[in-house]
């Protein structure tokens, strides 16, 4: 029996953008992370397999993207992208070779032209790969490794909302068994586990101390729709109450848990390893923890690895191409003084920071030794961190399969695999939390999204009352019903607070925000209708058009359920 287990835990995520504008924010977005990220990774993953590596990861792909990644449209603008991708790297190397020529003494002219070339062929790989190798199906290439016991695919809320901040159970249950529904079609198969998005975490609430359960917690949703595990951020579990035993009494919270807890151990940066499952409350929903010590090797944009001065700079660009010829060089260094990038160095420098890693992983398996029963490291990260922001992440991530795949005393599984293995044998009560900037709610209901809000709550009843209302609708009141609750997930989706709140695209995710409301609400008007006129029929049309996630979404599992669960 292996000493320790790990895990990756990719949690893979795009808010709808399809024919919702294209550069620099629109559907521009997915198709650069696909180039950079997904078709990268899919090579690698691939390549282990064809080598006989044993690798194992888990990796999560929110049902949004992969609606969007199966879109035939999506599909064959992404091949123009990544054909004028090539283009744009091609006339830049013949643009360096004709300034190279007859300077041989010129060092950084040929260095812009072996760098030229580089991206030439890195970009003419990445297109044969979407099309010969993946057959222009990046959705039916992940399925195949998971068909294959590779990889494990886990779902999320349908459109990535922030559960723990809607009003009604109904929103909580239909983003939940959308999201499912949406992975049966895509993978074949039902899933078992559930990145829930953010980590956002509700705990059931009582109208008094002592009183009935009044909003069950999210396991109870997870637990009705038969999945299996999800992910809490480590600070979260760690101020969780544990229960005696995975059927007990409640405990009172553990020496070091709780509020009574060091203010390090309750900072996400600073949380202890926890080395096993629990399992949530009185359910059979497993919860593990997200570990810290080997997320702080990557996430920090200084400390982390992705800060290295080999590695390569992402926001300086050439100005006629825009591809990246320079690495970080130092601290401080401004991006007019940014050094010419080398990849062979910078990619010997990732087989590096591998090898650092595995030994990071070690040492926390050693820590986390003493329950009689090996632990698990959970190494999660955001997807598009690797490549598309940590250029030398994929090639990373190669490397740290590669060894661990060699080390007698760690086993690479996937989290489904490790249930398997070795269930939970406690539970654990744990608060409202994320693994947001504060580690509550407030990243995505600050001073700026907090009018939001209220909007959104509000068309939750609305949808509950019109499927009061029409339990049993045909003909277009269906397909309103239908592109109705397509916009109200829409609506919902976490990324539209989050990128206002946080000020990274706010004017677009403010419109992209007002346009589902207002798409929503006039569906909704709609419905009541007896007949529509010929531009309310024009209007339906145009709204699948533009908005065509979920193709047989049941508008009925918006159907208020308050109190049912739990």
């Amino acid at each position: 029996m292996p000493k320790g287990y790990f895990t990756f835990f990719l949690h893979s995520h795009m808010p709808y953008v399809r024919r919702a504008g294209q550069h620099p924010h629109g559907e521009d977005m997915l198709h650069q992370t696909a180039t950079e990220t997904y078709i990268p990774l899919l090579n690698v993953l691939y390549d282990l397999r064809a080598e006989g590596v044993p690798f194992r990861l888990t990796i999560g792909i929110t049902p949004v993207l992969a609606e969007q990644l199966a879109d035939g449209e999506v599909r064959t603008r992404l091949e123009t992208f990544l054909m004028e991708a090539l283009e744009r790297a091609e006339e830049d190397a013949r643009r360096r070779e004709a300034a190279a020529e007859g300077t041989v003494a010129d060092a950084p002219a040929h260095h812009f032209l072996y760098l030229a070339r580089f991206y030439a062929d890195w970009y003419r790989n990445l297109l044969q790969s979407f099309r010969e190798r993946f057959r222009r199906d990046l959705i039916g290439a992940f399925r195949f490794l998971q068909d294959e016991n590779l990889i494990e695919i886990t779902t999320s809320a349908a459109t990535h909302s922030y559960l723990p901040l809607m009003a009604r159970d109904s929103t909580i249950y239909a983003q939940l068994r959308t999201g499912v529904t949406s992975y049966l079609r895509h993978f074949g198969r039902l899933p078992r586990g559930i990145w829930l998005p953010e980590c956002g975490y509700r705990p059931a609430s009582k109208a008094e101390p002592d009183g009935e359960i009044v909003k069950p917690g999210l396991e109870a949703f997870l637990a009705e729709l038969n999945l299996r595990y999800t992910f809490g951020d480590a600070h979260v579990v760690l101020q969780g109450r544990p229960l005696a035993s995975a059927t007990g009494d409640l405990a009172g919270a553990l020496p070091g848990h709780g509020e009574d807890a060091p203010s390090a151990y309750r900072h996400a940066s600073a949380a202890p390893f926890t080395p096993h499952p629990y399992y949530l409350r009185a359910s059979n929903v497993a919860v593990y923890a997200v570990n810290h010590a080997t997320g702080r090797q990557v996430w920090p944009p200084a400390e982390g690895y992705p800060g290295d001065f080999a590695y390569r700079e992402f926001h300086r660009r050439d100005e006629h191409s825009g591809l990246p010829y320079w690495r970080i060089t130092g601290d401080g260094a401004a991006l007019g003084e940014k050094e010419l990038y080398d990849p062979y160095h910078a990619f010997h420098r990732a087989r590096e920071h591998a090898a650092h890693f595995v030994g990071v992983v070690r040492g926390q398996l050693i820590y986390g030794k003493g329950s009689g029963r090996p632990g698990i490291v959970v190494a999660a990260y955001n997807t598009g961190l690797f490549g598309h922001w940590w250029f030398e992440g994929i090639p990373w991530i190669r490397e740290v399969m590669r060894l661990l795949s060699r080390d007698p005393d760690i086993a690479l599984v996937t989290a489904g695999e490790y249930l398997d293995k070795h269930p939970p044998t406690e539970s654990v009560v744990l608060p409202a939390g994320s693994w947001g900037k504060d580690g509550d709610h407030s990243t995505w209901s600050g001073p700026d999204t907090k009018r939001m809000w209220p909007l959104i709550h509000e068309a939750e009843r609305r949808m509950e009352a019109l499927v009061a209302r029409f339990p049993d609708a045909v003909g277009e009141r269906l397909e309103l019903l239908k592109q109705a609750a397509r916009e109200l997930l829409l609506l919902e989706s976490s990324d539209w607070p989050f990128l206002i709140g946080t000020a990274q695209a706010a004017s677009y995710a403010s419109d992209r925000f007002r346009q589902h409301l207002e798409r929503f609400n006039r569906l909704a008007a709609l419905v009541e209708k007896e007949n529509l006129a010929v531009e309310e029929r024009a209007f339906l049309q145009e709204c699948q058009h533009l908005d065509n996630p979920f193709l047989n979404v049941d508008y009925r599992v918006f159907a208020e359920r308050e109190g049912r669960a739990g």
